[in-house]
């Protein structure tokens, strides 16, 4: 398990990640790490693209600013365009190939297209292409331990939409398996 993760989620507004971002984040501070959760907002919530920054660190971190992420999780073109340089070289990229044109450029970069959207849609877990792509993360970087994230989930859902853990839980699965 890596000592430092610097995380990207990236895509359109109305996509879900900030929820991710706050999933990952909450795996954190239930394992006593040092977190922190930095959503972007302003006009990219009306369509445009929205990101979220989330840092996992054993160290206090100084700022909630990520220049140089580890990891990235990109649900559209422009994200990708957007952040494809800044992350580290040997960086983990997942990107839903349903909403993306392109691969990355880069080869010195680990990239994983995986068809979070559609393979969410026929799942029958429309919406939740965000967490199939947390679950995807989670996969290639272990960044938690796995009881963990199904915690940080339980947490992360609004007592009122406590229907939708399930769905969730159901789709870090799928995307773990993607």
């Amino acid at each position: 398990m890596s000592n430092d993760m610097r995380i990207i989620l990236a895509g359109f507004g109305g996509q879900g990640l900030l929820f991710g971002g706050k999933v990952i984040a909450y795996t954190g501070l239930l394992e006593n790490r040092e977190v922190s959760w930095l959503p972007s907002y302003g006009p990219e919530m009306r369509g445009g693209t929205a990101n979220c920054s989330v840092t996992l660190s054993d160290e206090p971190i100084g700022s909630p600013l990520i220049t140089d992420p580890t990891a990235l999780i990109i649900m559209n073109q422009p994200s990708l365009d957007k952040f494809e340089d800044a992350i580290v070289p040997g960086g983990i990229v997942v990107i839903d190939s349903a909403l993306t044109n392109n691969a990355p450029a880069r080869t010195d970069i680990n990239a994983f297209m995986i068809p979070a959207t559609s393979a969410a849609e026929e799942a029958g877990l429309a919406g939740l292409a965000n967490i199939v792509c947390v679950g995807k993360l989670w996969a290639e970087t272990k960044f938690c331990e796995r009881e963990t994230l199904d915690a940080a989930i339980r947490k992360a859902v609004p007592p009122r939409k406590a229907a939708l853990i399930e769905k969730n839980l159901e789709a870090l699965k799928l995307g773990m398996e993607l």
